[in-house]
């Protein structure tokens, strides 16, 4: 469309996928001789008047992605990101549905903006309605005043913005999403190593036997790739110094990290890397070489304003984007990096450029050209992306990067909500899920490992956690968990995720193969329930017009499972398995166990037809 008189002309793009995502966006072209100002760009869908209750996403640090409902009533329900990264209160998808709706029931509508910087969601009802129809939701990039501004012919294309709707409930939405997502060419297709990341082993305490003994241990176990997180940079003693110093630091390294790397691959595992690019400290070089590259109003350099001893570093700056582009090359290439955790661990309240202008807009694209241009001379090279754990989980970087950092919260109880509502938009293969140590490090709660490794199962599995100082029991026992995730994880990482509402403390979760062949489910116990016995269970997803055999499975791939429970008479089938009918497990359902608080246990299905 044009508007001579106006001076604008426009043009929007819609691609309906045959999952039904639809996917928008919006370029607006400036055609008039005076400067035009894009103040906002949204694309919007209209609702029916049975989508009148809304769900959203809220969080925060270690806490991510925790669902909050209301009813949809005159006015707008507003969700808008000002801190220049997605955040940890994001909401993934902002969803309006029938009042009621669940995983399994109820017509809903979803939007998402695939964005890593300012970005907006909402639900409006006006009282007049939306022409013919009662509300509308809409989205798109939040734009700081002058922050787009188009000189004559210039253009302004808005992210791309997902809608999606489903008439079987969250499970439904996130069956067509996931499918969208999976369907898209950057797509991992490999099997997605199982991961040992240093970070809560050994911290800022750098130490090549110390970290050898971290890597023989993984090789152990049957890891398949081992991240040296934060520490290995120059002058990075802890998290107040270093950041934009991407050299190897000679003190700690005085081989370079060469022998690390050739020690990893010599037990077949790949070396990943710790980085922060879009950060600086101001106790570095870099600060003080050129206190003109950090992204304040001030370019002095400014304590005061430092969040974790950081500030933010000007990637729109041709020196600084350069300077951090050739400085990562020549690690990557130097050491042989095959994995990258980009990490980004501040809000960018002060994003201003020299001129005065908002810049995080141009501060997110330069991030992801920064990526891109990693990716394009290193092919193959793999990048997660962590910001202070889950603050940039978002379609956007997902264009870039194979995976993201859910939280940095390994507590398993926290971890079965922030990876149940994350995997509302992600399919597991894109979620990081580590086994921490007994006592989480962000929370002090302690847990048994068998939960800890039920809850890392379902998703990209890695461990977090010093594993060279356990006994054999403790290793014997994480080699079968890898060992029963590297036999699941075709299913895992290509099935349809199922789930049930909250019951009495207890929820199940699974996944399903698209041939509905086989499943594995796993039954957690939250709290300590009003009844005494969680009763029957449905198990969705299955074919009811076909029989299966249902196993309960020991989650470190023992011959039987123990369950962390009273010691109550228990359903004979957890012993000895049993067979039913499609039909009945998901329409009636199966007994489930009395379990202790903060347990769970696995089960298996295969279909049997014809045995």
């Amino acid at each position: 469309a044009s508007d001579t008189d106006a001076g604008v002309d426009w043009r929007c793009v819609l691609d309906l996928d045959a999952h039904g995502v639809l996917t928008v966006r919006h370029t607006v072209t400036n055609t008039a001789e005076e400067v035009l100002d894009v103040d906002a760009l949204l694309a919007l869908m209209p609702l029916p008047p049975t989508a009148s209750e809304i769900l959203d996403l809220t969080g925060r640090w270690c806490r991510e992605r925790h669902p909050q409902r209301l009813p949809l009533q005159h006015g707008g329900r507003i969700r808008e990101s000002r801190r220049g990264r997605t955040g940890h209160d994001a909401t993934l998808l902002m969803i309006a549905g029938e009042p009621g709706f669940g995983f399994g029931r109820g017509e809903v509508f979803g939007i998402h903006v695939a964005w890593s910087g300012d970005h907006v969601h909402l639900v409006d009802q006006p009282p007049e309605g939306a022409g013919r129809h009662i509300a509308v939701m809409a989205g798109g990039e939040l734009l700081r005043a002058g922050e787009i501004r188009l000189e004559t012919g210039e253009s302004y294309t808005s992210p791309m913005v997902m809608f999606a709707r489903s008439t079987h409930g969250l499970d439904g939405l996130s069956e067509a999403v996931h499918g969208y997502v999976r369907g898209r060419p950057g797509h991992p297709r490999s099997p997605r190593p199982v991961t040992v990341n240093s970070w809560e082993a050994i911290y800022f305490d750098h130490r090549l036997d110390r970290v050898n003994a971290l890597v023989d241990a993984a090789a152990q176990i049957g890891a398949e790739r081992l991240v040296l997180d934060d520490g290995w940079f120059t002058g990075r003693r802890d998290d107040t110094r270093g950041l934009g110093d991407w050299q190897v630091d000679p003190k700690v390294w005085p081989e370079g990290l060469r022998p690390l790397a050739d020690r990893v691959r010599g037990h077949g595992m790949q070396m990943g890397l710790w980085v922060e690019p879009e950060m600086i400290n101001l106790d570095s070089d870099l600060a003080r070489a050129h206190p003109e590259w950090l992204l304040a109003p001030d370019r002095a350099v400014q304590g005061t304003r430092a969040w974790r001893g950081q500030q933010v570093l000007d990637l729109t700056e041709e020196g600084a984007f350069e300077h951090v582009c050739s400085s990562l090359d020549k690690v990557i290439s130097d050491v042989g990096v095959e994995y990258i955790k980009w990490d980004h661990n501040r809000d960018l309240h002060e994003a201003v450029d020299r001129q005065g202008r908002a810049a995080v807009h141009r501060q997110t694209q330069a991030a992801y050209g920064l990526m891109a241009e990693l990716g394009r001379r290193h092919p193959g090279l793999e990048i997660e992306s962590c910001s202070s754990g889950g603050a940039r989980v978002d379609l956007g970087v997902l264009e870039y990067a194979q995976r993201v950092w859910s939280s940095d919260c390994n507590d398993p109880l926290e971890r079965q909500t922030i990876q149940r509502w994350t995997g509302l938009l992600l399919p597991p293969e894109l979620q990081g899920t580590h086994v921490g140590p007994a006592k989480a490090h962000t929370t002090g709660r302690v847990t048994d490992l068998s939960f800890r490794c039920l809850t890392a199962l379902f998703g990209h599995a890695g461990i977090e956690w010093d594993i060279s100082v356990l006994d054999d029991d403790e290793l014997d026992q994480l080699e079968g968990w890898i060992r029963l995730h590297k036999r699941l994880r075709q299913l895992l990482h290509s099935g349809k995720t199922v789930r049930t509402d909250l019951r009495d403390g207890a929820w199940l979760h699974g996944i399903v193969s698209p041939d509905t062949d086989r499943a594995v489910y796993a039954f957690i116990q939250l709290t300590t329930g009003a009844a005494a016995r969680p009763g029957l269970v449905r198990l969705p997803g299955l074919s009811r017009n076909r029989r299966y055999r249902v196993q309960a499975v020991d989650p470190m791939g023992a011959e039987a499972p123990v369950l962390s429970g009273s010691p109550v008479r228990q359903p004979p089938w957890i012993a000895d398995g049993v067979t039913l009918s499609g039909q009945g497990l998901t329409q009636y359902g199966l007994s489930m166990p009395v379990l202790n608080p903060a347990a769970g246990m696995l089960i298996e299905v295969r279909a049997v037809d014809g045995d």
